[in-house]
């Protein structure tokens, strides 16, 4: 929103000072006889009016422009600090298994987990995310990305056993860990969701310690099914994360929703003031009263 405002509108109390000075201080002037003077005074009669005008339009324009009239717009500028999350998710064997949504019981756990990653996403409006989905090997299925709508289709793609049955959950860091290493993000996040041991990684454990360390990466670990809560508990303690077990939809589903409070993404608002000065406008018209009062007396005189 914008107004017409003053930089200084005690400036335009002057204009009452001009009027009582117009009242209250006339000159007097000595009287003389002049004769046949009734025609000048015509003249001077007629102009009066005219001249008196220009000269109160050139007061009362020159005060304007010296009070400095602007337009002033108030624009804010929000600035967001986003995250940087990969979200590491099980597709191997074990996700086939029923019974993690008690309302629907046909629903495998990976079904479950998708539908809520796909929420979660969706939440994160200001951050990039990258997928992870591991089994007996580990592949990256979206980049980090701002593009959540492409990253929900690509999920709906994904499938159980899409790159083997088994678990490799420490390389699946080890990919993580590469995708974040180069962020410059203020807070760069592992969302890890598993149901089983780890059966397959190459990678020791001590190694992926000592990379999440190194780049301060933070894990979030998420169990569901047979899993192994040690290893869990301990990857998100090193890297100053956080350990869940989800035993139903209804708690992974909270789970998310802790996660997502306890990675905010940082805003900043920011006010920029624009103004617009329009002391050139009463200006041309002080200016232009100022020609014509000028023309008006000096023909008076000379009649």
């Amino acid at each position: 929103m914008f107004d017409i405002q003053f930089e200084y509108p005690y400036v335009l109390l002057l204009i009452a000072l001009f009027i009582a000075c117009a009242f209250l201080c006339k000159t007097k002037f000595t009287a003389y006889y002049f004769p046949h003077i009734q025609i000048y005074q015509k003249s001077r009669i007629l102009n009066y009016p005219l001249t008196s005008f220009l000269k109160w339009i050139t007061i009362v324009c020159t005060l304007i422009a010296l009070a400095s009239p602007i337009i002033q717009e108030d624009t804010h500028i929000i600035k967001n600090q986003g995250i940087d999350i990969v979200l590491n998710l099980d597709t191997s064997a074990s996700m086939k298994e029923l019974g993690l949504d008690n309302n629907n019981r046909t629903m495998n756990r990976w079904q479950v987990t998708r539908d809520i990653v796909k929420q979660f996403i969706q939440k994160r409006t200001s951050d990039n995310i990258a997928l992870v989905v591991f089994g007996s090997q580990v592949m990256m299925a979206s980049p980090l990305s701002f593009d959540k709508q492409a990253q929900a289709q690509i999920i709906d793609y994904l499938d159980i056993g899409i790159i083997g049955d088994k678990t490799a959950l420490i390389d699946s860091l080890a990919n993580s860990v590469n995708i974040l290493k180069h962020s410059q993000a203020h807070s760069k996040v592992i969302v890890l969701l598993t149901d089983g041991e780890d059966t397959a990684s190459q990678i020791p454990l001590q190694v992926i310690e000592k990379l999440l360390k190194k780049h301060k990466i933070k894990v979030y670990t998420i169990g569901i099914g047979d899993f192994n809560p040690l290893l869990l508990k301990h990857i998100a303690s090193v890297s100053n994360g956080a350990s869940f077990m989800a035993k139903s939809k209804k708690d992974l589903l909270t789970i998310y929703e802790q996660i997502d409070q306890l990675e905010k993404s940082k805003i900043e608002n920011n006010k920029i003031v624009l103004k617009e000065y329009l002391f050139f406008y009463p200006l041309f018209c002080a200016v232009m009263a100022l020609i014509g009062f000028i023309y008006f007396k000096n023909k008076n005189e000379i009649i």
